[in-house]
This record gives C-alpha cells, structure tokens and sequence, in this order.
C-alpha cells in the first residue's frame, strides 16, 4: 500500500465518514459561517440568528451569521455556491434565492439549482399586504378600489427585485388588474421606514420582518397571503377572505450547503434542522414571528430529501408566475 493510500485511509475526517455502526457522526471542526444574502433585521436575518444560536449549541463550535446582500440574495447564494463542501460554510436560503430567481434572472443568474445541496426547511411565513397609516383603506378590497381609481399614483414596496414580496405585489396586480408601481428596496428594514415616513404608499413584507410594526399601529395590515390566517395576527384576513384567493404566496427559509458537501454532513446537519423545528423553545420564537412548520414530514418536520424535491416544486411554481406576470430583474 503506498503512503498517501494509507494517509488518506489514516484521516480522521474520512474515517468519520466511513460505513456500519462504528461510524462517527460528523461534527465541525471549526466556527461554520451561516450566509444570508439580505440586510440585517429581516425575516431571513432573524431565522437565521434563531436557528445559529441552536446550532452553535448543539454542534459545538460557534456559528456567525454574515450577512451579503445583493442581487436578491444572488450574491450570498453565489458565495456559498463556490465554498468548500466541508459544513462550514452554509447559506440560509429562501424562497428568492432558492426559487425564484431562477426564472427571473434566466441566463443572468449566477448559480444553477445544482450549485447548493438541500439540507432542510426551517420554516414557511405568510406574506402581509399592508398600507401606510395615511392611505385611505381598511381592507384589500378598499385599497383595490383606490389603485383602480388612481393607476399608476401609488407605490408598493418590497425588499428588493425578485423577492417573494416582489412577486406577490405581481400576482396582487394579475389578479386585480391595478397599476401599481413596484419600487424595491436593499431589505426589509428601509423599505418599512420608508412606509412609516409616509413615503411608500403600500407595501409586502415577510411576516416576522413587519409584525411588531403592525402590532404597534405604525403600519395597518390589509391582509395576509397564505390560505389559513396566521396565529400571530388573527384578526388579519386572508386574501382568499378578502376576495382575491388568486393572491397566495408562502415565503420559505432553509439551509442549504455547496454542492458535493458529503452525505454524512447534510445528514448532520439536516437533522438539526428538524430537531430545531421539533424543540418547543426554539419553535416558540419562530412561531411569534408568524412561522408555520416545515410540513415536509407526518410530525410537520424536514429532511434533506424532501426539502429538496419541495425546492424543485418551488422553481416550477414560480417559474409560471415569472412567466405570466412579465416580471424582470428591471423591476
């Protein structure tokens, strides 16, 4: 047997990975990097800080959420994409980056489905439709009646191009027929001071990112777009309630990992995904922010496997929306 042969046979990572039952469960090695490709203090930021403090405590080594935003999440997927496949470097994906911007960008975007393996789903949130205090409307209905009666004279705001807020206020406008202007922001967090200020009209937002702001008064909620209204806000219609079933859209969070990362790895860490949905004190956090479950399971959890065929739904999915609507990375 020549040396690098019994190197390579002598390594504690591989032998980590090897078969039967005296098999090692992997653990990192070092601190992990968890990617977000948005802004601090949105819904993607905040579920990624929730399940990083789990992970750091049940992995054993920190890990630091890094923020990259840019592109509408492209930049962080791409950074992830290129990483070494080791579990150290792991990108908090969303519904954008992991479905939508396929379609939208077509041959400008910067990774393919292929590039990043499916770990697990976190959770899925209801998008809110929601007005600034000043606008003259207390209901979906109303405010359908108001852009109908000045088209093209308001704004909607989102988080940024291809966003699945940027996405509902498309569906909000085949389903209506309204002339809306779509002005995207670099995130959540400037797009809602924007709105408080008076400045933007309307706007869609991730449940968990404008919940406290609508809770408090600062902004008044129209209506959520998921089929079931949401535990956190009640009194908040649907928009199937409201009049307009064909404006449904659930935004998703999850983990996924550079393509070729090993399987014991993604297992791994698949499994503390699941186990973070199943634990009561972590789930309460999520769940106060408007979080459903995964679902991707009977008992409501997520694993590697069906996370990613739920991701290949998703890029079919939105790819018909794209596609109806006319939407472009131009806005």
């Amino acid at each position: 047997m020549t040396t690098p042969r019994r190197a390579l046979l002598a390594s504690p990572a591989l032998l980590a990975f090897g078969h039967g039952p005296a098999r090692a469960q992997w653990a990192p090695s070092r601190s992990i990097r968890l990617v977000v490709g948005f802004t601090p203090a949105g819904t993607t930021d905040i579920a990624a800080r929730i399940l990083a403090e789990r992970l750091t405590q049940r992995l054993g080594q920190s890990v630091l959420v890094e923020n990259r935003p840019g592109a509408g999440g492209n930049l962080g997927a791409e950074v992830v994409s290129k990483a070494e496949p080791d579990g150290h470097t792991l990108l908090m994906t969303t519904v954008s980056s992991g479905a939508i911007n396929f379609p939208l960008y077509g041959r400008r975007m910067p990774i393919r489905p292929e590039d990043l393996a499916a770990v697990g789903l976190l959770l899925r949130v209801p998008n809110a439709i929601f007005v600034a205090n000043a606008v003259p409307a207390n209901s979906l209905a109303e405010l359908v009646a108001l852009l109908r009666a000045r088209p093209g004279q308001l704004n909607i705001g989102s988080s940024g191009i291809g966003t699945s807020l940027h996405m509902t206020g498309e569906l909000l406008k085949l389903a209506t027929g309204v002339q809306v202007t779509h002005v995207p922001f670099r995130g959540s967090g400037p797009m809602l001071q924007e709105m408080i200020a008076g400045r933007i009209e309307l706007g869609v937002d991730n449940l968990p990112s404008v919940i406290g702001h609508l809770r408090e008064g600062r902004l008044r909620p129209l209506a959520v777009t998921t089929a079931t209204r949401s535990p956190a806000l009640p009194g908040v219609p649907t928009t199937a309630e409201a009049g307009f079933p064909a404006i449904e859209a659930t935004a998703w969070f999850g983990l996924q990992a550079p393509a070729r990362t090993p399987a014991p790895i993604i297992q791994r860490l698949g499994a503390e995904v699941n186990a973070a949905v199943a634990d009561p004190a972590t789930w309460a956090k999520l769940a106060d922010l408007g979080g459903m479950k995964p679902d991707l399971q009977p008992d409501g959890g997520t694993n590697p496997d069906a996370f990613e065929t739920f991701i290949r739904a998703e890029i079919a999915k939105w790819t018909e929306v794209v596609q109806r609507s006319g939407a472009s990375v131009e806005g």
